[in-house]
């Protein structure tokens, strides 16, 4: 099993070397473009102020520093890879070392109307999403929190699991993909996406001779005035019959640029991803079908997305580099290539989308892959089909680093060979929360393909139900108590549903007396039990911890505490039974207030 805080420091060691290496070569190739320069200079003169040297030594000046250039450049790239490998490796250490929360993309905007999103920390800062996104592209963005905000089938699950075996110890084709862009970066194939749905404004292939045959028949007439063979008011009138007949086109022209936009640097990343994925080769059957979704038809997606990055490439360059300008729209060139962009959507703008959920749910693969490779202890889980189930053995939380989680058992089924409730019981700050968050989190993280913070677990497809996190609500004037009471309405209700629930209720009912917390917090868990849903349940309130008695479908759990030299001391270990004691009064004291 490789070590990967060794295999990344040997990596990034590599890379430093190397990035040393071009530091110096830059340096050279610099003094040498700036000498190259001077010479080219001293060449000027000595051919046409002195008229000693032949003017071609000018030239052969010219093309030694345009060569020298060119080298300069491509080192330039090769050192702009290298710092993002660099990055890269730096990133995966921090993550080891536990520094990785702030310092990566949140998804925050996939936070939205999602139920338990917020109550498990799965998007925003310090989250699971952060932690496990190292995608490129939007595309990739999308499918990862696609499957992180929704479980997936036994088959989908294995055949990710599968896949993510597979990519777990590759780390160039890892590695590969990470340098396509720096940290931070990230290509809008959303804008793609959309643009490829809309259908294409369907130029005719009278157009496209119409255009042609104006460039041709201008740069002819051009031609012709400079050898003065006629006046150069025939060219100049030319052109500007041409200008008021592509007028004709301006909407339509207008209309597709507006729609494709100018993604190069993102059509860039890309088509550099695509041909790198194509490039791999594959063993697993998910990976193998990616693959060949890349290349149906006979139709390399690689090369269609360099080719349409080309052409909006030259688009931009028609229009905006003055130089050139009076010259490509003297040829129409820039309508010429719009018409181009054009019959490329007509062509290839179905294929996009499937392209794209390629690229995404490899990106996708990846990240979790990363995140296997990073925990070589943590195992992947088993699914079944049969449920409810959660058997789970030394279940942590994959956000806690190693050295302070404290993993608990937790075993919950419908069947009787478990409890199917479990009441927590506990001080405040003792751990039942973060208990509630860990067994969400490894369900979220098993039903997405990828490997727990556990030494075994067992499980079916599970929906969640969760009340860690509730807030009131100032403009629609809810209490926190209402605003919870709408949440576990929900709850209930999707314990109804096809696929059985687990639920996750922190301090139920907390906002309301003792004696109504008591019943109605019987009921609900009456009734989460009847619909066959599984949960855990936390409580300060030891009447809570009277249900069991009630029920033979749950058992009393606690976290205990002790205070020591004045401070409460916490051992974060569920032990069976219901806590003895509180120590809300304790810590008030410890903090200095007179109670």
């Amino acid at each position: 099993m490789i070590d990967p805080r060794a295999e990344y420091e040997l990596r990034l060691a590599r890379w430093r070397d190397r990035l040393a290496v071009l530091d110096r070569r830059h340096l050279v190739l610099s003094n040498s473009r700036l000498a190259a320069a001077a010479a080219i200079v001293l060449l000027l003169w000595l051919a046409f102020a002195r008229a000693a040297l032949s003017p071609a030594w000018v030239a052969a000046g010219a093309i030694g520093f345009g060569a020298l250039a060119i080298v300069h450049v491509r080192l330039l790239n090769r050192a702009e890879r290298g710092r993002r490998a660099e990055a890269l490796y730096v990133r995966g250490l921090e993550r080891l070392d536990g520094l990785w929360a702030g310092r990566g993309r949140t998804g925050d905007r996939f936070l939205e109307d999602h139920p338990y999103a917020r109550d498990l920390d799965l998007f925003g800062r310090g989250s699971l999403f952060e932690l496990l996104n190292t995608a490129r592209t939007e595309a990739g963005e999308e499918t990862l929190a696609a499957w992180l905000r929704s479980g997936a089938p036994v088959d989908e699950v294995l055949a990710r699991q599968a896949a993510v075996g597979e990519l777990r110890g590759n780390l160039e084709f890892r590695e590969d993909v990470a340098v396509l862009a720096a940290e931070g970066e990230v290509s809008r194939t959303g804008h793609l996406a959309r643009w490829s749905a809309t259908a294409p404004v369907g130029f005719s292939p009278a157009v496209r001779i119409l255009f042609g045959g104006c460039a041709i028949v201008a740069a002819a007439l051009t031609a012709l005035a400079i050898e003065e063979v006629v006046p150069w008011t025939l060219p100049v009138a030319w052109v500007l019959l041409e200008y008021g007949t592509a007028f004709a086109w301006h909407r339509s022209i207008h209309l597709v640029m507006e729609r494709v936009g100018k993604p190069v640097d993102d059509l860039s990343i890309l088509a550099e991803l695509l041909a790198r994925i194509e490039r791999e080769p594959a063993t697993s059957p998910r990976l193998s079908a990616l693959g060949a979704g890349l290349a149906a038809g006979g139709v390399t997606a690689s090369r269609m997305i360099a080719r349409l990055k080309q052409l909006v490439s030259l688009y931009e360059s028609s229009t905006h580099n003055l130089l050139f300008m009076p010259l490509t729209r003297a040829l129409l060139v820039p309508e010429q290539l719009v018409v181009s962009i054009d019959r490329w959507h007509s062509e290839h703008g179905p294929a996009v989308a499937e392209w794209l959920r390629v690229v995404g749910e490899l990106e996708a693969l990846l990240a979790l892959s990363t995140y296997a490779f990073e925990r070589p202890a943590d195992p992947f889980p088993i699914v079944v089909a049969r449920g409810p189930l959660f058997d789970g053995e030394a279940i942590g939380h994959p956000l806690l680093a190693e050295s302070v989680m404290v993993p608990n058992d937790v075993r919950l089924a419908a069947d009787g060979a478990a409890p199917q409730v479990i009441i927590v019981s506990g001080s405040n700050m003792s751990g039942k929360s973060t208990l509630l968050r860990s067994v969400g989190v490894n369900v979220v993280l098993a039903l997405a393909g990828a490997p727990v913070r556990a030494a075994r677990l067992r499980l079916s497809p599970l929906v969640i139900g969760a009340t860690i996190r509730i807030d009131d609500s100032l403009q629609a004037g809810y209490s926190k108590f209402y605003s919870e009471i709408l949440r576990i309405r929900t709850i209930v209700d999707n314990a109804r549903g096809p696929v059985p629930l687990l639920f996750l209720l922190d301090e139920i009912l907390h906002g309301t007396n003792s004696y109504d917390r008591r019943i109605g917090a019987e009921a609900i868990v009456r009734a989460l039990v009847a619909s066959g849903a599984l949960g855990l349940v936390t409580t300060h309130d030891l009447a809570l911890t009277e249900l069991p008695a009630q029920l033979p479908a749950a058992i009393n759990m606690h976290f205990e505490d002790r205070l020591e030299d004045g401070r409460m001391v916490f051992d974060y270990k569920m032990r069976p039974g219901v806590v003895e004691h509180s120590n809300a009064l304790a810590l008030m004291r410890a903090i200095g207030l007179d109670v």
